[in-house]
């Protein structure tokens, strides 16, 4: 938490992002399961401040319902035409009444590896000082095209000099503007309003705020990030997948330092809403979006994904997709299984080898071991389902529910025509249609009397390689006999 609770956070979002060459906006691309404003604002919500406003204009309407989802209580202001970040910064204090008593902190949209804990050293450094306007900065090891950070000698701001207007001593300056600030609201105001967009790009530039309150009189700070990675701002593809690998690595770093064992970090992918147990194990080419969270002691992996899915204790998934599922304690799925939504494993079930799932309740102990389809359905406890069998769930116009019961023994390549019910400690024969309810403790038998026509491969195949080895076998059994 800060130590100056900020009257608002002002995020810039009005960009179009043409270097990323998408229909989407920029700031709605994702990474690490959250767009990068979804990310930014994250951040922001960690300074508790009494006003989020995003500033949004290309796009507009995309962007502020995507905003609605993430952040019901976020505020909006529209910058029709983009025109300069001092003006972006305009609209946003007019939606806020015009001016605003306390402490504003400017951030960008595109800068999703921002943190709250540096937003709130940024708040710290700024009330410490008594500085009207305090700049994030950040040490880069190559300063090439970026705004330079001019000091005096007593450490205070003195101007931020663009790469192309800087002098060679001044490019020599590694310390750059981060286009991250904590305002005095009233003064920012005030000093907002004698911006002058006479540049070359005819826009009304933030940073000229800056030496407006020092002409003033008033004191220009800056407060160094930690990790210059953290204000990188994405613009094009390359750069969101090396924020990507950033965050992700950040994300596994923290798992690992909790308890988790990752074979492989290069190769696991998670989402920022992942969550662990201790004594995880996690092992390679294994991605896990969205509330997926895995207990203590299980395992997951290699070549696994897994979305919105709670892995319970103790827990095995091999080379499984899973969707919003919930794997009980001490289960096993996989190799190869696809779990989809509405899949509720009880504890010590198995799911094998090639099964697919749906909108399934599987009990205590119950086995689906090989080559099937459950859906729409509920199967009791112990209960073993043979090898390629499937439940017909599907008419056409509607879904119907199969349950089969408790301690029951169904045959392989069983069909389940539903609605239907298995009782019970019920069996089946293989091969069976199940097109009505079997009592507990029956043997069901649905399929057709074996009738072998003998003869026939000759008179309907003759001279195939079928009829040939037939005829040699026929050979053989008479100079046996």
């Amino acid at each position: 938490m800060s130590v100056i609770r900020p009257a608002a956070v002002v995020v810039l979002a009005a960009g179009e992002g043409t270097r990323m060459k998408s229909a989407t906006p920029k700031v709605l691309h994702e990474i690490c399961g959250r767009s990068l404003v979804g990310h930014v604002l994250a951040a922001a919500r960690e300074l508790e401040p009494e006003q989020l406003v995003v500033v949004v204009g290309h796009a507009r309407e995309q962007v502020a319902a995507h905003l609605s989802e993430v952040d019901p209580g976020v505020r909006t202001a529209v910058q029709e035409e983009q025109r300069g970040t001092g003006h972006a910064v305009r609209m946003a204090l007019e939606e806020l009444g015009g001016s605003v008593a306390g402490t504003v902190v400017v951030v960008c949209g595109d800068t999703p590896l921002l943190t709250g804990e540096t937003l709130n050293r940024l708040v710290a450094a700024h009330h410490d000082g008594g500085n009207a306007v305090t700049v994030l900065t950040a040490q880069v090891p190559d300063a090439t095209g970026y705004g330079r950070i001019v000091r005096d000698a007593s450490g205070a701001v003195t101007a931020i000099v663009e790469h192309k207007d800087a002098s060679e001593e001044q490019r020599g300056i590694r310390e750059i503007n981060s286009g991250v600030f904590a305002f005095d609201g009233r003064l920012l105001a005030d000093a907002l309003g004698k911006v002058r967009a006479d540049n070359s790009q005819g826009e009304e530039y933030l940073t000229d705020v800056l030496g407006i309150l020092r002409e003033a009189g008033h004191r220009v700070g800056a407060c160094l990030a930690g990790d210059h990675r953290e204000i990188a701002g994405i613009n094009n593809r390359v750069q969101l997948a090396e924020a990507r690998r950033i965050l992700n690595e950040r994300l596994l770093t923290r798992a690992m330092l909790d308890g988790v064992t990752v074979v492989d970090p290069a190769s696991t992918w998670v989402d920022v809403t992942v969550t662990f147990e201790r004594d995880v194990v996690v092992h390679p080419n294994t991605q896990l979006h969205g509330a997926t969270h895995l207990c203590e002691g299980s395992e997951v992996g290699p070549n696994s994904r897994l979305s919105d899915t709670w892995v319970g204790p103790g827990a095995r998934v091999d080379n499984a997709v899973c969707e919003g599922a919930e794997i009980g304690p001490d289960t096993s799925v996989g190799p190869f299984a696809y779990l989809r939504p509405g899949t509720r494993l009880a504890a010590r079930a198995k799911i094998g080898t090639y099964v697919e799932t749906k909108n399934a309740s599987i009990g205590e102990g119950t086995k689906v071991p090989h080559l099937s389809y459950v859906g729409d359905a509920t199967i009791g406890e112990y209960t073993n389902i043979g090898a390629a069998s499937v439940f017909v769930n599907y008419d056409g116009q509607s879904k119907h529910h199969t349950t089969v019961g408790s301690h029951c023994r169904m045959g392989a390549d069983n069909m389940y025509v539903a609605p239907v019910t298995v009782g019970d400690g019920a069996y089946s024969a293989a091969g069976s249609v199940i097109t009505k309810d079997v009592p507990p403790g029956s043997l069901a038998v649905a399929r057709g009397q074996q009738r072998n026509i003998e003869g026939w491969v000759a008179r309907k195949r003759p001279g195939s390689a079928a009829a040939k080895a037939a005829e040699a076998a026929s050979r053989a059994v008479e100079e046996e006999g």
